[in-house]
């Protein structure tokens, strides 16, 4: 342990060094914070409960001299709504209400946010108007506390243009703050015109706007289901022309809009963006730019993506395989495809039911059906289970081969494991078998159809008014 070096102050005048004025300002305060000290300990000693509270408690200011205080009326307006006593805040503000002090903001706004968590929205915005009252100017900082209790509910939202108002009449000037608190708010509304329009008016008054907002009613913009893909397009640059900085969020979120309205390509393009902006894509940026260039045929496109994404040391998760795969079936590259499921099991990602059915779908179509029973086996046998995609998949081929014994066996099964498959399915099965003359079967299937509350399909009623017209009739010969 260190030794301490010696004090030779202490030594020369065996007394401790004089300390300058400055350093005992906290005697001072001290001295002045005494009052409130033994204040709210005589607050602790009161019951909250009792009907006097608030009359011996402002007889008690004046004892100890803290009836100009506002730190002394902030401290029992937090004591009674910490004991959620809101029957004695009207008569706490009406004593308030007749000091001379100037009352700091600070309270109302302790107030509004208190009665907003115990869902008194009225009393919150009446006690907002009410600060005037007592000698306090309002300002964003209590109207914003107002304006985020407002947005929490629609009960709020109804209040909100009534109160934006009555703070124009207050004299409030709204900041950057306040309309931030718009924007977002008018977003999480779905009312995305009104809210770009409030951000015009941001930019038009020399408000800063930062990276958030933008962000924001851009990710809501991309919500919007009735936009095309040019009308986000040229946001997007509008945005990026004011300033906005992007993150890897944003661009994901223009990604998947354009790769949802088929604009595979233009979602490329925003990739490429993102790269030269020095924003390194992750594996979900890539894996949706596939899908969407695959979906636009660019199946040359699709491999130079999947090979890029490989080089920059991104690890391809299931979905990635699902999109690449994809690429290949539509290619009639199955067998590629196949081998692509064993690459991603030796690094560890093991396929799905997703994967498995593009490759059902790919082959079926192509009438191979044994090789597609060779996959559901597969399956099978890593336990993978089949969902209802997996076996209409696969009826439908089989219907199409003409294995409609197999397909009926295949509708037993799902109809047994009560997997939901579109009855125009069942409606190819049953009219096969009538086709055939197995009328019994079909009818055993139709009533197998009936208890899981299956409805057949027009064709299904043909088909079996139809068999039955053609079944041989025999008649009864009279002896006599």
């Amino acid at each position: 342990m260190a030794r301490r070096s010696p004090n030779f102050f202490l030594r020369k005048h065996r007394k401790w060094p004089l300390i300058s004025s400055h350093k005992t300002k906290w005697r001072q305060a001290f001295t002045q914070n005494q009052p409130m000290v033994s204040f709210k300990q005589l607050v602790a000693r009161h019951n909250p409960l009792q009907p006097d509270f608030v009359p011996s408690l402002l007889q008690s200011l004046s004892l100890y001299n803290l009836h100009q205080s506002p730190q002394a009326y902030h401290f029992l307006i937090k004591t009674l709504l910490h004991n959620r006593q809101f029957h004695h805040i009207p008569s706490l503000l009406h004593h308030l209400q007749l000091q001379h002090f100037q009352t700091p903001e600070y309270i109302f706004t302790h107030l509004v946010k208190f009665y907003g968590n115990a869902n008194r929205i009225q009393d919150a915005v009446d006690i907002f108007y009410r600060i005037p009252q007592f000698r306090c100017f309002p300002s964003a900082y209590s109207l914003n506390a107002l304006l985020a209790l407002l947005c929490r509910s629609q009960r709020g939202l109804k209040l909100l243009p009534q109160v934006l108002l009555n703070s124009l009449q207050m004299n409030i000037r709204l900041e950057e703050s306040t309309f931030r608190l718009l924007v977002c708010t008018l977003c999480r509304m779905n009312k995305v015109a009104y809210a770009i329009e409030i951000l015009q008016r941001m930019l038009d008054d020399g408000l800063g706007v930062n990276d958030k907002v933008f962000s924001f009613v851009l990710s809501s913009v991309c919500a919007e289901g009735d936009l095309d893909g040019e009308d986000v397009i040229g946001f997007w640059r509008g945005l990026r022309k004011l300033g906005f900085s992007p993150a890897m969020g944003d661009y994901d979120g223009v990604v998947r809009f354009l790769v949802k309205k088929g604009r595979g390509l233009d979602a490329w393009d925003v990739l490429n963006q993102m790269k030269s902006d020095g924003i390194k894509p992750g594996i979900i940026s890539y894996t949706m730019v596939l899908n969407g260039v695959t979906a636009e045929g660019d199946y040359i496109l699709a491999d130079e993506l999947f090979d890029e994404l490989l080089m920059l040391g991104l690890v391809p998760n299931v979905y990635t395989y699902k999109a690449y795969i994809d690429a290949l079936c539509k290619q009639n590259k199955v067998e590629e495809g196949i081998k692509m499921v064993a690459c991603m099991e030796e690094l560890g990602c093991k396929p799905n039911v997703l994967i498995y059915n593009t490759l059902l779908r790919t082959i079926s179509k192509a009438g191979e059906i044994s090789r597609a029973r060779e996959l559901v086996k597969e399956m099978k046998y890593k336990g993978i289970e089949m969902n209802w995609v997996s076996y209409t998949i696969i009826i439908d081929g089989l219907v199409s081969n003409g294995e409609i014994l197999e397909a009926c066996a295949l509708v037993e099964e799902v109809l047994h494991k009560c997997i939901f498959i579109k009855s125009l399915t069942f409606d190819e099965v049953i009219c096969g078998l009538c086709q055939r003359g197995l009328v019994c079967k079909a009818l055993e299937l139709l009533g197998k159809m009936v208890e899981r509350s299956i409805s057949p399909g027009a064709r299904v009623w043909e088909a079996l008014l139809l068999s039955s017209e053609s079944r041989p009739k025999f008649h009864l010969v009279n002896p006599l």
